[in-house]
């Protein structure tokens, strides 16, 4: 049987000599691959006293809705700048080369509720913790935050210290 691992191609040199670029396409577009990667993700929720998925656009999408419906649980989209029509909060981060914005509707979490964040990937922390920040404002708890691929190498977890982080494929390099 095959781990989940051996569904992501590696791609040497991309974007930028010297990075390994970690493609989560080739997760998806393989049935066994997307069922394992649910899977998995599923078992790292098992036992945890939470209320609502939040998730980053777009890859958190991709994996927190399945994740939402297979628990019965609601799912919070976490938009970049100007992408949702009601009254949103939002919250800045940086990036290599400048800063980002995302957003969430003010009234997408309440105060107290046990929230799960999840995304594709962990790098450097940035938008995780931004997302922290968005559910905090709100009154929301984030009581884990989780990723299907994590690069340690570039210490993304460092800016979430002090909160439940698990990875279900960590990769040691950038």
């Amino acid at each position: 049987m095959k781990k989940l691992e051996d569904y992501v191609v590696s791609i040497p040199d991309f974007p930028e000599p010297g990075i390994i670029f970690r493609d989560v396409t080739s997760v998806l577009q393989d049935a066994d691959g997307l069922n394992l990667a649910i899977n998995s993700l599923m078992e790292k929720l098992e036992g945890l006293d939470f209320d609502v998925i939040a998730g980053a656009e777009s890859r958190g999408f991709i994996f927190g809705m399945p994740l939402a419906y297979n628990l019965h649980k609601p799912f919070v989209l976490v938009r970049k700048k100007g992408k949702l029509p009601r009254e949103t909060v939002s919250a800045s981060y940086e990036l290599e080369y400048g800063t980002a914005e995302i957003e969430i509707h003010k009234d997408a979490i309440l105060p107290g509720q046990k929230v799960v964040l999840i995304d594709d990937l962990i790098a450097t922390g940035g938008t995780s913790r931004a997302m922290i920040e968005l559910v905090e404002s709100l009154g929301g708890i984030v009581v884990k935050n989780l990723f299907l691929m994590e690069l340690a190498g570039l210490n993304g977890r460092a800016k979430l210290e002090g909160y439940d982080v698990d990875s279900v494929i960590v990769y040691e390099g950038k």
